[in-house]
């Protein structure tokens, strides 16, 4: 039988404010335990919470960012359950009236380009949380982390492959630290991710039971996670079994998922509104003030650069992955002359050598060692002719171990191309003579003979001839 996944997101996104969704107590990050979590974190008798308007203004960013309608009432809701790090003994958060509803996303998978809906996202506190490695036969609770504001975004089940399933993450990931309302780090756990999966016979329009993978902390694991449970659901089924509802957590060092308890639904958890909280009103006049300061989102970069630029939908997204990439990218041009025409150059190189140093050096663009300037100067020497592109690479590992301005580099380590037909020919006059078997083998038709002797030529300038002139004048002797 053949079968179809079905897989739809809940990600939680800590919001950017400096201190919590209900109370003034901060949320920076690696504090002693318990040392952020003040009368309302822990819910001390008598205290009540205070909406934190930065949370809401962070909300309406997003929901103005993705072309959502903004519920101009919404309301908090208790969210019932029993935890230990839950010291209220509920959560609050948002259910029927949430700040968010509706909206996309698009992503590219390869060639293809899907819109994935978003079905909600909601305000609420975060838990705190359950330490079981250092203490011996007991649980320790640090509530530094009860009261972080999230925003929980709820994507409808769109997706049919882990790799889309990790290209609307991405995407979701490179937009709410765009607009700044998350920092995204998945280390710290700014950014994570539920996965809920499903699998149902190609054609059956109803979907199968769904399981639920919590806390997925990086996009490698939301991938092995999902490839595994998929695996597994239509393995049991196969085998005769039901897939029963249930949350599960993966496992790293196993690669395997592995269920944790039975999976809730909404009536479970007893929602009501908080009676502490009054509604959420929000004002036109801030929506708009909003939606002004709002900048240019990536789904509208890449169209720009794809249409002003000539890009292909790749690189365009490649470009737009971060919004610090795209700002080094539009650097780099501004620094160059006849902008349109330098675009895929200097994508190609912001793409290649700089990423793959970023990479080994395990930086991130905004730690970038060359300045944009400084490889728009080594742009224009490739451009005029000064430089081939063996050359530049050179020029481009000294500025990045080194520092420096290529015109510099250039000189001390007498890297100019040489495009002096008075200096080839001689050159190419010693090759033609050290070689005759391969200029026989060129003239009896054979290719591969001809950038052989090209080969020659460069080495005998020690890469220094102008690629494009060696072989015209060698094509030309040859006759």
């Amino acid at each position: 039988m053949q079968w179809e996944t079905v897989i739809g997101l809940e990600v939680h996104t800590q919001l950017t404010t400096q201190s919590k969704i209900f109370s003034g107590a901060s949320i920076a990050f690696g504090a002693a335990p318990n040392t952020q979590a003040c009368q309302v974190d822990i819910a001390l008798p008598g205290v009540l919470p205070v909406l934190n308007k930065g949370a809401v203004e962070r909300a309406i960013r997003f929901g103005l960012a993705i072309g959502a309608k903004l519920n101009r009432t919404n309301v908090f809701a208790r969210k019932n359950y029993f935890y230990p790090d839950l010291p209220k003994g509920y959560q609050i958060s948002q259910y029927e009236l949430p700040i968010v509803e509706g909206g996309h996303l698009s992503i590219q998978v390869g060639d293809a380009e899907k819109t994935i809906r978003i079905t909600r996202a909601h305000l609420e506190e975060d838990a705190g949380k359950s330490l079981h490695e250092d203490f011996h036969g007991m649980t320790g609770i640090d509530l530094n982390r009860a009261g972080t504001p999230l925003l929980e975004i709820v994507s409808e089940p769109d997706m049919r492959s882990a790799k889309e399933a990790v290209a609307y993450a991405r995407a979701l990931h490179t937009l709410v630290t765009w607009i700044g309302i998350c920092d995204g780090n998945m280390q710290e756990g700014s950014f994570r991710v539920d996965a809920n999966v499903s699998v149902r016979p190609v054609g059956q329009k109803e979907f199968g039971t769904r399981r639920e993978i919590k806390n997925l902390n990086s996009f490698r694991f939301l991938e092995q996670a999902i490839d595994y449970e998929v695996r597994w659901q239509i393995e049991r089924i196969e085998d005769g079994h039901k897939i029963q509802q249930a949350t599960v957590l993966f496992n790293p060092d196993t690669g395997e998922t592995r269920a944790m308890r039975s999976k809730e639904d909404a009536h479970d958890y007893r929602y009501f509104p908080d009676p502490d909280l009054l509604p959420v009103k929000l004002d036109e006049a801030w929506i708009e003030q909003v939606k002004a300061g709002l900048p240019e989102l990536p789904e509208q970069k890449q169209a720009r650069y794809r249409e002003r630029f000539g890009l292909s939908a790749y690189d365009a997204g490649t470009l737009t992955a971060s919004r610090a990439m795209a700002e080094y990218f539009e650097a780099v041009l501004a620094a160059l002359p006849a902008r349109g025409e330098n675009a895929k150059l200097a994508a190609n190189w912001i793409m290649g050598d700089l990423s793959a140093a970023l990479n080994k050096a395990e930086l991130d663009i905004a730690a970038n060692r060359i300045p944009a300037k400084q490889l728009a100067g080594l742009l224009a020497r490739i451009q005029d002719g000064t430089l081939s592109g063996k050359l530049a690479k050179q020029v481009f590992e000294a500025m990045w171990n080194e520092g420096g301005e290529a015109d510099a580099i250039i000189e001390a380590k007498g890297l100019k191309q040489v495009s002096d037909a008075g200096a080839i020919e001689p050159l190419i006059d010693e090759v033609l003579a050290a070689n005759p078997k391969s200029v026989e083998e060129f003239r009896s038709g054979k290719e591969k003979a001809f950038n052989a002797l090209v080969g020659q030529v460069m080495k005998a300038s020690k890469g220094k001839a102008n690629p494009a002139q060696v072989n015209e004048l060698l094509r030309k002797k040859l006759g």
